[in-house]
Formats: C-alpha cells, sequence, structure tokens
C-alpha cells in the first residue's frame, strides 16, 4: 500500500510517500526558519503564503523520490487539524485537488496521531498498547494509545505547551529562532542544579502539566540577574531545561504505572531535546518501561508520519471526500 502524506499545519511544509504504514519512500520538507526568524516566531500569514509557494513543488519531489505517480498510490492523507487555520487550508486544499485529479481516495489526518505513529517509521516499531508523550511548540500531551485509532487523552498542559515556553526563554535571553536549539546547545556545558526553578503541581490532576510559572521565574531570575554570559547562561540554560524535562518524564512514568502501560513513546518537535531524551531513557530503565525515540528528524513536523497515521486511518476505512475542510481545534481521542 503506498500513501501520499502531506503536512503544513504549521511552518514546515512536507510531503512523504510511505509503503505499508513502514517504510518511507521519500520524505521532503521545505523549512520557513528562515522566513521567521527575524520575527523570532511563526507569522501566520507569512506560513500561509510560503506553503502555497511550496506545498506543490514538495509533493513533485516527494513523488519523484519514491519514483511513482499518483496513479500509483492507493491513497493520500493530509493534515486537516490542529494546527494554524491558513496554513492548514493551503495543505487541505493542494490535497483534495490532487485526489479530484487523480481518482483516490483523500483521508484527513489528526496532527497529534501523527506524531504518536511518527515512531512506527524506525527499525523497531512500538505496538499499541503504549502511553504516547507528544511533546510540541503547540502540544503537550499524554496519551494513552489503545489501538491504532483509539486515544485517550490522560494529562495535557493547562497553559504554555513545552515547546512555546522554550520559545519565550529564548526570546528573554536574545537567541536567535528557534530557541529550543539554541537553549540545548548552551545547555551542553551547564549545571541543571544550579538554578531551582519551580515544577508546577495542579491539585486534582496529578498528570496535567503547567509551564507559565516556570516561564514567570526564569524572568524574574533574569531581572535579579540582567544579561548572563558564559557558565551563568549555561546554568541558566541547563536549569531551564531540567525544570522542563523532570515534570514531562515524572508525569509519563506516572501515567503508566497508574494504567498498568509497559511501552512510552516520546514524539514532537521536543523529544528532539537532548536533556528530555536523556531522562526519559533513564526513568524509564528505573521503571521497566521499553521506551521508544523517533529519531529527531521524525520528531519533527513532517510528511511521513502523516502517511502513516493516514494509512492506518484507510485500513479503517476512514474516507474524508471533497467536503474535508481544516479543523484548527481538532481534538485527538476522548478525556480520560
Amino acid at each position: 500500500m503506498l500513501v501520499l502524506g502531506m503536512e503544513t499545519s504549521c511552518d514546515e511544509t512536507a510531503a512523504a510517500v510511505v509503503r505499508d504504514g513502514r517504510i518511507a519512500l521519500s520524505d521532503v520538507v521545505s523549512s520557513q526558519i528562515e522566513v521567521h526568524r527575524r520575527w523570532g516566531g511563526v507569522v501566520p500569514e507569512l506560513a500561509s503564503r510560503n506553503h502555497v509557494m511550496q506545498v506543490l513543488p514538495v509533493v513533485d519531489e516527494a513523488l519523484v523520490k519514491a519514483g511513482v505517480g499518483l496513479a500509483d498510490l492507493d491513497a493520500i492523507a493530509v493534515t486537516s487539524g490542529p494546527g494554524l487555520i491558513g496554513a492548514l487550508l493551503v495543505g487541505v486544499q493542494a490535497a483534495k485537488g490532487l485526489a479530484w485529479l487523480s481518482g483516490r481516495p483523500l483521508v484527513g489526518v489528526n496532527h497529534l496521531e501523527g506524531h504518536l505513529l511518527a515512531a512506527r517509521l524506525t527499525d523497531n516499531p512500538p505496538e499499541p498498547p503504549f502511553l504516547g508523550l507528544v511533546v510540541s511548540g503547540g502540544h503537550t500531551s499524554l496519551f494513552a494509545v489503545e489501538r491504532f485509532g483509539r486515544y485517550q487523552l490522560v494529562g495535557q498542559t493547562r497553559d504554555d505547551a513545552a515547546g512555546e515556553a522554550y520559545d519565550k526563554v529564548a526570546k528573554m535571553l536574545g537567541l536567535p529562532y528557534p530557541g529550543g536549539i539554541q537553549i540545548d546547545a548552551l545547555a551542553q556545558s551547564g549545571d541543571g542544579k544550579a538554578i531551582r526553578f519551580p515544577r508546577a503541581q495542579i491539585k486534582g490532576a496529578e498528570l496535567d502539566f503547567s509551564f507559565s510559572g516556570l516561564k514567570t521565574s526564569v524572568l524574574t531570575w533574569l531581572r535579579a540577574h540582567p544579561n548572563p554570559e558564559g557558565q551563568q547562561l549555561a546554568d541558566l540554560c541547563a536549569s531551564f531545561q531540567e525544570a522542563v524535562a523532570d515534570p514531562l518524564t515524572r508525569k509519563a512514568m506516572k501515567a503508566a504505572r497508574k494504567l498498568g502501560l509497559r511501552r512510552l513513546v516520546l514524539s514532537g518537535g521536543v523529544a528532539a531535546n537532548s536533556r528530555l531524551r536523556a531522562l526519559a531513557a533513564e526513568r524509564a530503565a528505573d521503571d521497566g518501561l521499553e521506551l521508544f525515540l523517533p529519531p529527531p528528524r521524525l520528531c519533527t513536523d513532517n510528511g511521513a508520519m502523516i502517511a502513516v497515521a493516514g494509512t492506518h486511518a484507510f485500513q479503517r476505512g476512514e474516507r474524508a471526500g471533497m467536503a474535508l475542510n481544516a479543523d484548527p481545534a481538532w481534538r485527538l481521542g476522548a478525556a480520560a
């Protein structure tokens, strides 16, 4: 089975052809980092305009690299939510046009399901049931994956997503966009215990997250210690990273124990962070969990993960048709 996956939910224009939901024959990503860098973050209107220019060339490149044409596909899958409405619409409309032109079935995919299933493209794919932690610029959520297509939301952020906190702290420090990569690099020579930043405890929702207080604590520290440099800056970045990675991994382990799940899948752009990966590996080993860590290229937004999720949706009999529309607030799964 050959499925074309298309992704335009934020600032990456991506397309990939995946065989049998397991093997990426091509995976093309056009990044907009340079477009948004001068603004210190993603500008929705600019993202949409760039998707318009890039989406068809990216799809064409993905088909050429895979050595297939539209007629060879079994289905076309596209991210239809959640995400930026303008960006989503570009991908959805392009996918509808390609589906109509080729007569191929169309499948709408939830962006978070794509992240949860990205690890299916590795040599050691996770099989349900498993616990999935999705950590990105727009999302920080814990899902119990009972089976493909059956997801239960068991924890989520109450305010800022972890990646959003990274971007805001990086902006406070005057670091270039994307800030998460810069903070991770600086933290390598820092002491994560140098500054004790708070970890939010949410009464009555022990598996939920909150990072707004952490962001405020960093701002307060910076007012008392303006313009940190050298080792002080490295310690700040390392301490901030620790304050993000600690609750993410601690609550993931707690959720796994509570639900009796023995597999943990880490996904989303922040899953490429070195400290989060190391601490997740350490704590999973201590708890006897099998940890699945996709390579960084599969953590960030890509078309291959959408093709994987689309393959499973297609096999479940899901079809979208020409009535498919973008849903920027599409929630995945049922609440616990």
